[in-house]
């Protein structure tokens, strides 16, 4: 235990998180026309992106290809072992082929070369070797190369996997800014994460409707008020005309207020204590905005109002069972 009491692992931290911010940092000077000329070949791409790597760069490759799916460049991972064994089936000649090697000398790509040449399929390659096999085989050859690897023996892929994993998100979001892909676009392909849920959901989708609104005529005694609430149980009625628009809402604070203030309670009519108007949502209102709307005002319910007229009601139980917040 002494011994291992005596080690510093925060120095081993530093030194390998120096070392491979350092990595990232000389991509930088090595962007060049050949990122240009990939990114245009990928956006002209009519097909699917194939992400290929073997071992640790397999990992990166499928990482990848995940994050040029999920941000508007459909792609997918093939690993090279089994391409020649029955999946290479899986790629075609308007497919772009993007191979990941830190050598540039992995037999189960260069094995698959002249195969990709055949289908018809342009190859995109990032390596650490631009004299490579690979490389020198490809349409064009991204250089991701870096000067040592973290690993204080400079052998495991630590500094090399790092670098070429940043060269991938910069190719991704490179794309995503070319084809205009938005927060919207996004959420459409994570619609089960918190982002999905708050650029997707709107206001109908979660409202309370029919008999489940909240709602009494104006001129009602409070008392029935009163009973539509608690029955109901959204905190707050709508208070409507005999044609159906909103005049006011009546709420748990209006209630309140009403005790606090009045003393003829019995013989109150809702249109004494209501609120009239209120704040309300639309039903076409992203659930997201109705969430401000409701922190701002620090209230925990609206009323969703189409032409002037009640049609549900949300309340912050809604928001929060849905996950938008």
């Amino acid at each position: 235990m002494s011994d291992i009491a005596a080690l510093d692992f925060r120095a081993s931290a530093r030194r390998t998180l120096t070392l491979e911010q350092q990595a990232i940092g000389e991509l930088v000077s090595k962007l060049d026309d050949c990122f240009d000329e990939a990114c245009k070949l990928l956006l002209e791409c009519r097909g699917r992106l194939i992400v290929t790597g073997m071992g640790k760069s397999g990992h990166i490759a499928r990482k990848m290809a995940a994050t040029l799916a999920s941000t508007g460049s459909p792609a997918f991972y093939v690993h090279p072992g089994e391409a020649s064994h029955g999946d290479l089936g899986m790629i075609t000649g308007a497919d772009v082929v993007i191979a990941l090697s830190n050598s540039g000398e992995t037999q189960e790509i260069t094995g698959l070369l002249p195969l990709f040449k055949r289908l018809g399929a342009p190859l995109v390659s990032l390596t650490g070797r631009p004299d490579s096999t690979l490389a020198r085989y490809s349409d064009v050859h991204i250089d991701v190369g870096v000067s040592r690897e973290a690993c204080p023996h400079d052998l495991a892929p630590t500094s090399s996997t790092t670098a070429t994993l940043a060269m991938g998100d910069a190719l991704a979001l490179a794309l995503l800014e070319a084809r205009g892909f938005s927060a919207e676009d996004f959420a459409l392909s994570h619609p089960g994460g918190t982002l999905g849920k708050r650029l997707l959901l709107r206001v109908a989708d979660l409202m309370h409707e029919g008999n489940r609104l909240p709602s009494v005529p104006a001129g009602s005694p409070l008392r029935e008020a009163l009973l539509e609430m608690t029955l109901k149980g959204m905190g707050f009625t709508c208070v409507v005309d005999e044609r159906g628009m909103l005049v006011g809402v009546y709420t748990d604070g209006d209630l309140r207020r009403t005790l606090d203030q009045r003393g003829d309670f019995a013989l109150l009519r809702v249109d004494d204590v209501m609120t009239r108007g209120g704040k309300t949502a639309s039903p076409d209102m992203l659930a997201a905005e109705a969430v401000r709307i409701m922190e701002d005002n620090r209230i925990t319910a609206l009323a969703v109002v189409e032409n002037g007229s009640p049609v549900g009601a949300l309340h912050m139980h809604d928001l929060l069972r849905s996950g938008v917040i």
